[in-house]
C-alpha cells in the first residue's frame, strides 16, 4: 500500500445522525485523489452470492453518502463476495449510482 493513504479496518464511522451499518470491514482514504473505497467482505453459500451482494450493497449506501457529504470526498462501496466453494459475482462490484 502506498504511503500516505490510510486505511482504517474494522472501525466504526462517526457520523453527526445514528445510522446502524456503520463499521464496514476496510476503509480506505486517499486524501490526494480526495476518495474513499468502503470494503466489505463476506463468504455466504454458493447460492447467496447475487443476494448477499444486493444486501450489501444497499446495507452501506447511508454510510456511503454521510461520508460524501461530512469528508468532502468521493466515496463508492465494494462488497468482496466469494461463495463457500469459489463462487463469484460476475458483475462489477461498485456502487456508485
Amino acid at each position: 500500500m502506498k504511503v500516505g493513504i490510510p486505511y482504517y479496518g474494522n472501525r466504526q464511522v462517526r457520523t453527526d445522525r445514528i445510522i446502524p451499518n456503520n463499521k464496514p470491514h476496510i476503509i480506505i482514504r486517499d486524501h490526494k485523489q480526495d476518495t474513499c473505497m468502503l470494503i466489505d467482505v463476506a463468504i455466504p453459500g454458493d447460492r447467496n452470492v447475487i443476494t448477499k451482494e444486493a444486501e450489501m450493497i444497499s446495507k452501506y449506501k447511508d454510510l456511503r453518502i454521510l461520508i460524501q457529504r461530512m469528508w468532502n470526498v468521493t466515496a463508492n462501496g465494494t462488497p468482496v463476495i466469494i461463495g463457500g466453494i469459489g463462487t463469484i459475482s460476475i458483475k462489477k462490484n461498485s456502487d456508485n449510482t
